[in-house]
């Protein structure tokens, strides 16, 4: 009987990290570039080994401190993927984990076996190691449906935002282009937002409104059944 068992004891976890940064403009993923084998000089999103004495969930933080020095986020498990193939030197089962973070509170200083780490371009994201272009891919899906039905994103405004930034954060994530009047008056009539009696400052333009998010209207809302169509 334990030699049937033993078989099943032989494969390992890891977790991966999707850490999804806005700048005002455009959405970016946190990668790092490997300085070891396998994948030596391959891109990746920060993972590693789940350590013998350690949960899933605890083993995030300290992977992602180890391998890009930021800490204390709070992620949220999208998918584990278990090819049988994934990884080369043997049976690894993996997580994946998504967070939303404002770039400019971060300072990256990696280390372990990573050589650098960057913010780039959701866009611009080639092949990458392992089946991490999948992962990613998952955690994108997950986001963009995220940010439909919650307030995914709004810590990553200045605590009074235009309507014109709002939708640029929207546009970000779902990585399309909306329409202004549509999106003005869809999101208006979902009154979670109230006006500050405040306009912008020191703008070449007609100073636009300043907004707020209203965190009660939005639990009121969400209780009755939230859908943001945009």
């Amino acid at each position: 009987m334990q030699d049937h068992l033993q078989k099943y004891f032989t494969l390992a976890f890891s977790i991966d990290c999707v850490v999804f940064g806005f700048d005002g403009a455009d959405l970016k993923i946190l990668l790092i570039e490997r300085g070891e084998d396998p994948f030596d000089g391959f891109w990746a999103l920060p993972g590693d080994l789940v350590a013998p004495d350690e949960d899933l969930n605890s083993s995030v933080n300290r992977v992602l401190k180890e391998l890009t020095g930021l800490s204390d986020l709070f992620f949220e498990q999208v998918e584990t993927f278990g090819a049988v193939d994934r990884h080369p030197l043997g049976r690894v089962l993996t997580t994946g984990y998504y967070t939303l973070v404002k770039i400019s509170d971060y300072e990256l200083n990696p280390s372990s076996f990573a050589a650098e780490a960057r913010w780039i371009n959701v866009n611009d994201v080639k092949e990458l190691a392992f089946d991490h272009n999948q992962i990613l891919d998952s955690c994108i899906q997950r986001l963009q449906k995220s940010v439909r039905t919650r307030p995914i994103g709004f810590e990553l405004l200045p605590p009074h935002f235009t309507l014109t930034e709002l939708q640029g954060l929207y546009e970000a994530i779902l990585n399309i282009e909306l329409d202004i009047r549509n999106f003005r008056k869809k999101i208006l009539q979902m009154n979670f937002l109230k006006e500050t009696g405040q306009v912008q400052q020191n703008v070449s333009h007609r100073p636009a409104k300043l907004y707020q998010f209203d965190e009660e209207q939005y639990n009121l809302l969400k209780s009755k059944g939230f859908n943001f169509e945009v």
